[in-house]
């Protein structure tokens, strides 16, 4: 009995230390892990370059330009969007003057304080203007460094990948080599099949999020389907996130209950879809994870991490899956990750709808 609550305590203390270890070292790991998942979903573009002659360095390099190009058409089309959201800028003053007199009023009649104490109180609280540049100017700094960094992670583990596979194989044991050219493989195409996924995930989101919002006739519609779509990256929250901030906009514009009730029906459809039909058919059971652990893990990567840990979390989440799926003594911990395995009677309708894809292919 004392054997075992010693083990259970050192691994508690162990697990202690991994979790300290990747908050004080989240500096250098956050644009690592970026950049290697940035690396994996490359890794076949890469791989085809190379297997057409061409030379690795130049390989990687195009492959740099494919990720520049594709944050430079994100940050371009939400930009567009946004420019346009802006227009409607007065708009949403005036509509925020009214709230703010209204808030200034419910707290004079509750808390009898005067228009001109609640100014007092909101100068004392606010900083300085000084302190806000410097901190936005610290923030922005903070963010090109490490964005630039992550760019050297992405392009040295690109091209040092085969160097990095062979050392992780010649650290195990002979016997055991096998299984671990295995695992990093495995590892590999289920991170790629995750982020592939997630990607064609997003795009169905758009258009989807783009028809409900157009017929609805909701201002900015297709900048909100973008919006709904991108924060996938955070499941549960991020659609509800951007649903909201949709029923919150549309409000300030002065929709009516018809109009909000409509974009909640049409977040409820998109989510049914997404559920039973999305999910099943393009992620696959082997990187799902179940609703328990993905709160844990969003709320594990927030607290270490902050944003980028929320991000991250899914990703680092489904490799460790697998990692344990194919090791013994852990295997156990990816059952209890992963999602139940659904009876072969309820996954009747996804079967049937991959057959009616693969038929249309």
């Amino acid at each position: 009995m004392t054997t075992s609550l010693a083990s259970v305590i050192k691994k508690l203390l162990v697990l202690f230390l991994i979790f300290s270890g990747l908050f004080f070292a989240k500096e250098f790991l956050i644009p690592l892990c970026i950049g290697g998942i940035l690396a994996t979903l490359f890794l076949p573009f890469c791989n085809w370059l190379e297997k057409k002659k061409l030379p690795k360095g130049i390989a990687v390099f195009v492959c740099l330009l494919g990720l520049l190009l594709l944050v430079f058409v994100l940050i371009s089309l939400l930009g567009y969007k946004i420019s346009e959201l802006i227009n409607d800028i007065a708009v949403l003053k005036q509509k925020s003057i009214e709230t703010v007199t209204q808030i200034q009023k419910y707290i004079f009649n509750t808390l009898n304080l005067s228009i001109e104490e609640q100014y007092k109180i909101l100068k004392n609280e606010q900083p300085s203007y000084a302190s806000m540049v410097q901190i936005m100017i610290g923030s922005i700094t903070s963010f090109l460094s490490s964005f630039i960094l992550l760019l050297v992670y992405f392009v040295f583990l690109l091209y040092y990948r085969n160097h990095i596979k062979t050392f992780l194989i010649k650290l195990t044991a002979k016997s055991q080599q096998a299984e671990m050219q295995e695992i990093i493989q495995k590892v590999t195409s289920v991170s790629q099949q995750y982020l592939f996924g997630l990607s064609k995930m997003i795009f169905l989101l758009w258009i989807m999020y783009g028809i409900g919002f157009s017929v609805l006739g909701v201002q900015n519609a297709i900048f909100f389907a973008i919006l709904c779509g991108l924060l996938e990256i955070v499941p549960f929250i991020g659609n509800i996130t951007g649903t909201t901030l949709t029923v919150l906009v549309a409000a300030i514009h002065g929709a009516n209950f018809e109009l909000l009730g409509g974009i909640v029906i049409v977040y409820g459809i998109v989510q049914l879809i997404q559920g039973w039909v999305l999910e099943p058919l393009i992620l696959g059971p082997q990187v799902k994870i179940n609703s328990l652990f993905t709160i844990i893990a969003l709320v594990l990567g927030e607290l270490i991490w902050g944003i980028p840990g929320i991000i991250l979390a899914i990703p680092i989440t489904a490799m460790f899956k697998i990692i344990c799926d194919h090791i013994e003594p852990l295997k156990p911990y990816g059952f209890l990750i992963g999602e139940i395995q659904i009876p072969k009677k309820e996954s009747v309708f996804v079967e049937k709808f991959k057959k009616i894809v693969k038929t249309k292919k």
